[in-house]
């Protein structure tokens, strides 16, 4: 049975704030930061903006784009590490703001920066089996840094939704395979109640990011029988702009193939929507028949990689919202007083 993306919508706040600005608070080198993250500026929400909010706006998008029926949809997953309730689902409030309610099965997903994708793979799940006829998948977040602390130069806001199907003249792209890596690895985490995450430091690159971003790869890879070469385009989780470039290096893929979805220096790390993002921007540019390859991340740690064929249907739908392209051109630049008071790090006593 052919599963794939019957549509897609993109998020992106239009705050923007610079690495600059950051690193004139904390007495950082900003220009060393800059060159060694490949991280320009990132996105802001606005006071009255989370995860919930840019998964309806990205959702929403989707619909335009798809033209089809809500009541079709038989779920809706919402992937964060940032929802906005501790015990209520984001995902029923992006379901009645749709119009998908109440004929449908809804849940959020948490696995990091992949729970997006995890949300695509159980979509594709309950598709094929013939329990649902279309399922919404999305990855959101208005990630968090401390103050002072690493992430807080690349944690960004923005969110991707993914509709998925099975009818075959409604597909945009099709999914023909989809491979995970996991293990358990301490890279990363934020206990209840803590309002900031922390990272394992040397378990961040090697033993986190590029062991499960390279074994998911080569691990879909070797079963499809395909090789770098037989794909267009490569989308890799962008933590920073660093990594997803080392990444596609050590498993072949060229820098041509990889610069339309790499998004990350002008945005920042968006997260669960952080490879969503890469593919929605390839998705913007791709022509029918190219072959989009994408693997994607979550701390803690695992990957999903997918196989991802463009269809005619893209000229179609395309066009009927905002491209990523364009929710990042005109960005409102702020200061580091008023990102502090956007992101909750200053609150009134």
């Amino acid at each position: 049975m052919t599963i794939g993306i019957v549509s897609y919508g993109a998020y992106v706040p239009r705050y923007r704030i610079k690495v600059e600005e950051i690193a004139q608070v904390w007495g950082d080198n900003a220009e060393a930061l800059k060159s060694g993250l490949m991280v320009y500026e990132k996105s802001v929400p606005d006071i009255d903006e989370d995860a919930a909010t840019i998964a309806v706006e990205a959702a929403r998008y989707a619909m335009v784009r798809s033209g089809v029926d809500p009541e079709r949809i038989g779920a809706v997953y919402t992937g964060s590490e940032s929802h906005p309730y501790a015990v209520k689902p984001t995902s029923t409030i992006v379901a009645q703001a749709i119009g998908a309610i109440p004929n449908m099965t809804a849940a959020d997903f948490e696995f990091a920066c992949k729970a997006g994708t995890a949300a695509v793979q159980a979509c594709m799940g309950l598709v094929s089996s013939g329990m649902i006829d279309l399922g919404m998948a999305i990855g959101a977040d208005v990630s968090q840094g401390a103050p002072g602390d690493a992430l807080e130069y690349t944690a960004a806001a923005g969110g991707v939704a993914c509709l998925i199907g099975k009818n075959e003249s409604e597909l945009a792209a099709i999914i023909e395979d989809t491979y995970s890596f996991t293990t358990d690895t301490p890279d990363f985490w934020r206990r209840e109640g803590m309002p900031y995450p922390e990272h394992g430091g040397r378990f961040t690159g090697e033993p986190g990011y590029f062991k499960h971003v390279t074994n998911g790869a080569k691990g879909l890879l070797e079963k499809l029988g395909t090789k770098p070469q037989d794909y267009d385009y490569a989308v890799f989780h962008q933590p920073n702009g660093k990594f997803p470039t080392k990444a596609a290096k050590t498993l072949g893929f060229t820098k041509a193939q990889i610069s339309p979805g790499l998004v990350v220096p002008k945005i920042g790390n968006t997260y669960s929507g952080s490879c969503l993002m890469g593919i929605a921007a390839t998705l913007d540019q791709a022509k029918p028949g190219d072959r989009i390859f994408a693997t994607a991340f979550g701390s803690g740690a695992g990957s999903d990689a997918f196989s991802i064929t463009v269809t005619d249907r893209i000229e179609e739908i395309r066009n009927k919202a905002p491209m990523v392209s364009e929710l990042i051109k005109d960005p409102i630049y702020i200061d580091y007083a008023r990102y502090a008071k956007h992101k909750g790090k200053i609150r009134r006593s």
